[in-house]
């Protein structure tokens, strides 16, 4: 029978997570890769049929090119050890802390501007950068509720952050996800790790919009507003509004009423005070962007302004995700928290400044550039990858609008077993980690999306690039479960059954029509599946 790892290749300038250069198997893989072993490879790749088959049973999908496909989902899970994610844990929620502080003084006193530590001009000529959402000020504080801050590991396995996600980040229901088909796939495997749960996201965030509820709301209406189910991240906005009991609505099931948002319902209109929102700011609200858009509801950033409701995440937040911007994020730490980043950045040329201008300018094929709006990889150039005419093309381009781009050099990103035709090879993975923000403590789901490139080679994992999917575990402890021990067995009284009322988490969402609008705004109105 031939082994799972057998004639499984390693490179020595690229970082793989499983075995060393030597051949020797990484501790934390170790017990994976014996199990996988003993399966062999005709079964293990049985199993990764079986997912990806129940995938498409149960609606699992993203949108690529127009077609709705199954999410793929690799049979080799993504491990990380406990003391790695205590790491990234407290790098992410580090990151979060301080941006969370940017755009409260951006869109307020400007301090740090003041404080000359960023340039004025990187705010204001950002396209995500708001002036109708200055001096709104968050019930509780919190601008930030939900993040995606994604990682990579570069040639020596240290976490870098590639970019921030502090608008709409998208993925966590492909965790929650992954994560249950895993359990029913590999229940061996899984039955003998020590794996953290991810199972409480929906509660984690429910709570955190709770929490975000104007004053004096003693059971708040949260609701989950997504431009429809054209949209390519609409099972997300499905299975998160079931999970969390909340209703899913769309932009025409709101109305303001005398500066407060009001739900249609069969009961006539009900007040909303919390809205998850999906939909991107330009189509959020028709009077303060967009007035050909019916994704929004008109009047909804003035009943944020009044206080009467809070949109979650906040309006502006996407000068954050600004990749110009990223390039100060390490000034940004030490400026609002006095510490030293935990995570570093990748090495950033700005395109703006002439210096990094004229050395860029005479590596392009060497270097990454990409887009400071863009996402879901689209625009990236990789020098070494291109033409000589797209080098030139892009060349052009850069000259004419040098704010619009920043350079990177080419990271080798870490790898993972992942099943292709020729059994497990090496495959390039990034890592986003979701954080929920209730303003008292940020919380970081454990694991979070672990995007594979499928190709050879490949180092965009984007899924609207033909990417997929790992399930991240975080293994608690040595991460080892020698025996499960059976849960005790309650004495139940045989009685009267006591009345349960129903709760607000366990209702189901109501039922939403179809927009004709959303195929036109597909994608643009969210940005797509997991970019």
């Amino acid at each position: 029978m031939t082994g799972a790892f057998t004639d499984y290749p390693t490179t020595p300038t690229i970082f793989d997570e499983t075995m060393s250069t030597d051949g020797a198997v990484r501790p934390g893989y170790d017990q994976i890769a014996t199990q996988f072993e003993n399966f062999g490879l005709e079964d293990v790749r049985n199993r990764g049929e079986y997912v990806s088959k129940s995938y498409h049973d149960q609606g699992v999908t993203f949108d690529f090119e127009g077609e709705e496909r199954p999410f793929p989902l690799d049979i080799m899970p993504r491990v990380i050890d406990a003391d790695t994610w205590s790491h990234v844990e407290a790098g992410v929620a580090q990151r979060v802390k301080a941006l969370e502080a940017f755009l409260a003084d951006i869109y307020g006193p400007m301090q740090i501007i003041t404080d000359r530590v960023l340039p004025r001009h990187i705010v204001t000529t950002s396209s995500h950068y708001h002036r109708v959402a200055f001096d709104i000020q968050p019930l509780n504080g919190v601008r930030v509720h939900v993040s995606g801050i994604d990682l990579i590991r570069d040639g020596d396995g240290t976490f870098r952050v590639l970019e921030d996600n502090v608008r709409i980040p998208s993925g966590v229901s492909y965790v929650l996800t992954n994560r249950r088909a895993m359990t029913s796939t590999l229940p061996e495997v899984v039955g003998t790790h020590r794996i953290r749960p991810v199972a409480a996201y929906p509660s984690r965030l429910l709570r955190a919009l709770r929490a975000a509820a104007p004053s004096g709301i003693t059971d708040p209406e949260v609701v989950v507003l997504t431009p429809g189910p054209y949209n390519s991240a609409y099972f997300e906005h499905s299975l998160l509004a079931r999970l969390m009991g909340c209703r899913l609505v769309e932009g025409r099931d709101l109305v303001t009423q005398g500066g407060r948002v009001m739900m249609r319902t069969t009961h006539g209109l009900q007040p909303v005070h919390v809205i998850y929102r999906r939909v991107d700011d330009d189509f959020l609200d028709p009077v303060a962007f967009r007035n050909d858009s019916v994704l929004g509801c008109p009047g909804i950033l003035n009943a944020a302004r009044a206080g009467n409701v809070t949109i979650a995440n906040a309006v502006g937040n996407g000068v954050a995700d600004d990749k110009l911007m990223y390039s100060y994020v390490p000034d940004i730490i030490r400026y609002y928290l006095g510490e030293e980043p935990i995570l570093p950045n990748v090495d950033t040329w700005r395109l703006e400044d002439p210096g990094h201008r004229e050395e860029v300018m005479d590596r392009l094929d060497e270097l990454v550039l990409k887009p400071v709006d863009g996402s879901g990889g689209k625009g990236i150039v990789i020098g070494p990858q291109a033409s000589k005419e797209e080098l030139d093309q892009l060349r052009a381009t850069v000259s004419r609008s040098p704010r619009g781009w920043i350079a990177q050099p080419v990271v080798q990103l870490s790898t993972v077993p992942t099943m292709v035709d020729d059994g497990l090879r090496p495959r390039h993975v990034d890592l986003r980690p979701f954080a929920i923000n209730d303003g008292e403590k940020v919380w970081v789901l454990p694991g979070g999306l672990t995007r594979v490139a499928l190709g050879e080679g490949e180092l965009i994992v984007n899924s609207s690039r033909g990417g997929g999917s790992k399930d991240t575990w975080v293994l608690s402890g040595d991460g080892r479960r020698t025996r499960v021990e059976p849960r005790p067995q309650r004495q139940v009284q045989i009685g009267t059954a006591p009345q349960v009322a129903l709760k607000r988490s366990e209702a189901e969402p109501a039922e939403q029509e179809q927009q004709q609008q959303q195929q036109r705004t597909t994608t643009s109105a969210e940005g797509g599946a997991p970019c």
